[in-house]
């Protein structure tokens, strides 16, 4: 992993509510789940409540450690939003392949991609290709099942 993960203003708010919450609700909430399998009475060797009560109680330890390792390498981009019309990261890009519908996408660093919530990393083969260019460009993508273009249509 690269040292400086780059994210938009919105992934930034999104990761650190996440880590918030996992810090100050849900580590709790674990918690107080594995203090009452220990009182069950049960034997702990034996005891599926206090088992799975201790892999979340893992996970989420795991989850705050990432968080916290990934916000300690963020740089915020505020993206250009498409003003000087070339795609960057924080630009809504709308391409088009030939033969199939336009698509309209997101361009986010790394953290936040999340192709079916329409954001793409700008480091994803898709992402590589649009980022620099300009409405009215034909870029072609080298994705691992074969290269394709695409036309952008619009950059916000």
């Amino acid at each position: 992993m690269s040292s400086t993960m780059y994210v938009t203003i919105a992934g930034h708010k999104k990761l650190v509510n996440e880590l918030d919450y996992l810090k100050n609700s849900r580590r709790l909430e674990v918690a107080k789940r594995l203090h009452n399998a220990i009182e069950d009475g049960a034997d702990v060797l034996e005891n599926a409540e206090y088992e799975a009560a201790m892999n979340e109680q893992a996970f989420v330890e795991g989850r705050i450690n990432e968080l916290e390792v990934l916000l300690s390498m963020v740089t915020i981009v505020e993206g250009k939003k498409g003003q000087d019309g070339i795609v960057d990261i924080g630009s809504i890009v709308t391409f088009q392949e030939k033969d199939f519908d336009p698509e309209v996408f997101e361009i986010v660093g790394i953290a936040e991609s999340d192709a079916e919530s329409g954001k793409i990393s700008h480091d994803s083969p898709l992402g590589r290709a649009l980022t620099g260019h300009k409405v009215g460009d034909k870029v072609t993508v080298d994705a691992p099942a074969g290269s394709y273009e695409v036309e952008i249509l619009k950059v916000e």
